[in-house]
C-alpha cells in the first residue's frame, strides 16, 4: 500500500514511520542485510514493470517538454537500473554502520563510557526525477536501521509509485517493516513534509540548485545537500595534453546533466595557443557548445562567455573556458566562482597537483583524473544518499557514514557524581578500554 494524503494525515504517515524505524534500529545487521536482499531481487523481478512505468513516465515528460538535463536524470533504462540494484547489493557488504564503538572509556572502576553510532531516525528524501535515487537511499536507510519517507517529483510519479510498491511487497516477507518505506505523492506534501520537525531528522534533497536552495530555505529540519554542482578542470602548463584532452571529454561528455560534470575549463596561457585548437576539436565532436573569454576568443572563433558563465550550471553539452596566466590565478577563479563540489587538475608538476589540491576549497579535489568519479558508488560506498559541499562534515558523497549518528551510553554501579567533586574528590582513571 503506498500512502498519500487522501488516506492517512502526513503527521500521521510521519508517526508510524517513525514507530517503524524505531523497531528497525533494533535489528540485528543480518535481518537489516536480508531485508535489502529482498529488495533487489524483488526489483530483479519486476524490471520489465519498472522500466514500463519509467517509460510511460517519459513519454509523459516529453509532451510537458521538460530540459533535456532533467530528462536524462528521469530516465531509467534497462542499463542503469541493472546497475542500481547491484549498488543495492553492494549495500549488504559495506561494514554495518550501525552500534560501531569509537570510544570505551573506563571513567573510573565500574564505571564505563561508550560512544555508539545508532540511526538518525527518519530521513525526509525530496527529490525530482532520479527514480534510482529512491532505490539507492531506501538500501542505505534500511542497512543503517533508519525509515525514510519519499517525495519524488511529479515527472516520475509512475516510476515512483511501481519502485515503492515492489520495496513495500519485498519487506512483508523480512523482519522489517514495510512502514518503514512511504511515499508521499503531492506537491502539497512536500511543504508539510519540510514543518515535521518532531518526526523527521534528516532532509536530503535530490535535483536542481532551485529546487535544493528552496529546500533549504524553507525548514528547520537539517538538510544534507548541495544547491549548485560547478565544477572546473584546470589545465596547467606541465600538463600531459593527451591526458588533459582524454579528461576534459569525459568529464563535459560521459554524462553531463550530472552534478560532477565540468562547467568551466581553465587553460595556463603557456600552452593556450596549442592546446586550445586540439581540446576544441575534441570537445565538438562530442557536440559541445564551447564559450570563451576575450583570450579564449583569440584563438577559437566561439561565443563569448560572460560574468555569469561562470557562475552557471549548464547540466548540458556546454562549456566555458578561460585562459589564466597562473596555478594561482586558476585557484582564485575556483574559489571564487565554484560550488565546492568537485574540481581536477591536470599536470605532471607534482608540486602544483599539491598546491592545488590543498588550496582548491572544495568537497572533492582530483588530479589527473575526470571530475565524474565524485560519486558514492564509485568510491565504494555501494551507493549514495547525496553530495554535501558544506564544510562540516559529512562531505563529499555521502554513504552510510552520513546516516548515523552516536549516542554515549555511561553504565556504574551505584557511582554518583559527588564522589568526584569537593575537598575529598576522588580522581578518574580514564583508562581506555
Amino acid at each position: 500500500m503506498i500512502v498519500n494524503s487522501s488516506e492517512l494525515l502526513l503527521k500521521e504517515v510521519a508517526e508510524k514511520t517513525s514507530k517503524a524505524a524505531r523497531k528497525l534500529a533494533g535489528l540485528s545487521k543480518g535481518d537489516r542485510n536480508q531485508a535489502i536482499e529482498a529488495i533487489a531481487t524483488a526489483l530483479e523481478n519486476a524490471s520489465a514493470d519498472i522500466i514500463k512505468a519509467n517509460e510511460l513516465d517519459c513519454k509523459l515528460a516529453e509532451k510537458e517538454s521538460i530540459s533535456k538535463p532533467l530528462y536524462n536524470r528521469l530516465k531509467l533504462g534497462k542499463t542503469k537500473l541493472e546497475a542500481t540494484i547491484k549498488g543495492v547489493r553492494d549495500v549488504i557488504n559495506l561494514d554495518d554502520p550501525v552500534g560501531h564503538i569509537s570510544i570505551h572509556r573506563e571513567l573510573d572502576e565500574g564505571l564505563i563510557l561508550k560512544r555508539v553510532s545508532c540511526p538518525l531516525g527518519v530521513l525526509g528524501i525530496i527529490f525530482e526525477a532520479r527514480p534510482e535515487a529512491l532505490i539507492q537511499i531506501t538500501s542505505l536507510a534500511i542497512k543503517s536501521g533508519n525509515g525514510v519517507i519519499l517525495k519524488g517529483g511529479k515527472e516520475a510519479l509512475n516510476s515512483c509509485q511501481t519502485l515503492v510498491k515492489i520495496i513495500r511487497e519485498a519487506l512483508i516477507k523480512t523482519k522489517v517493516s514495510p512502514d518503514t518505506v512511504q511515499l508521499l505523492t503531492t506537491r502539497e506534501e512536500t511543504r508539510k513534509l519540510l514543518e515535521l520537525d518532531e518526526y523527521i531528522d534528516l532532509i536530503i534533497p535530490r535535483g536542481s540548485n532551485e529546487f535544493v536552495r528552496f529546500i533549504q530555505q524553507n525548514t528547520n529540519i537539517p538538510v544534507l545537500g548541495h544547491a549548485d554542482g560547478i565544477c572546473h578542470l584546470y589545465v596547467d602548463k606541465e600538463a600531459d595534453l593527451d591526458t588533459a584532452i582524454a579528461v576534459a571529454v569525459d568529464a563535459k561528455t560521459q554524462y553531463p546533466a550530472a552534478c560532477n560534470a565540468i562547467e568551466t575549463l581553465l587553460i595556463h596561457q603557456d600552452i593556450a595557443r596549442k592546446f586550445l585548437p586540439e581540446i576544441a576539436e575534441g570537445l565538438i565532436y562530442n557536440d559541445v557548445k564551447l564559450k570563451g573569454d576575450k583570450l579564449t576568443q583569440t584563438y577559437l572563433d566561439i561565443e563569448a562567455a560572460t560574468e555569469e558563465d561562470w557562475k552557471t550550471e549548464y547540466s548540458d553539452l556546454m562549456l566555458s573556458i578561460k585562459v589564466v596566466d597562473s596555478l594561482e590565478a586558476a585557484i582564485n577563479h575556483i574559489n571564487t566562482y565554484g560550488s565546492k563540489h568537485t574540481d581536477a587538475i591536470i599536470t605532471e608538476d607534482k608540486n602544483s597537483a599539491e598546491v592545488f589540491m590543498n588550496q582548491v576549497d572544495a568537497a572533492g579535489v582530483y588530479h589527473n583524473c575526470s571530475t565524474r568519479f565524485a560519486d558514492g558508488f564509485r568510491y565504494g560506498f555501494g551507493a549514495e544518499v547525496g553530495i554535501s559541499t558544506q564544510k562540516m562534515p559529512p562531505r563529499g558523497p555521502v554513504g552510510l557514514e552520513g546516516l548515523v549518528t552516536y549516542k554515549y551510553q555511561v553504565t556504574g554501579n551505584g557511582h554518583i557524581a559527588a564522589t568526584y567533586s569537593g575537598e575529598n574528590a576522588k580522581s578518574f582513571t580514564h583508562k581506555e578500554i
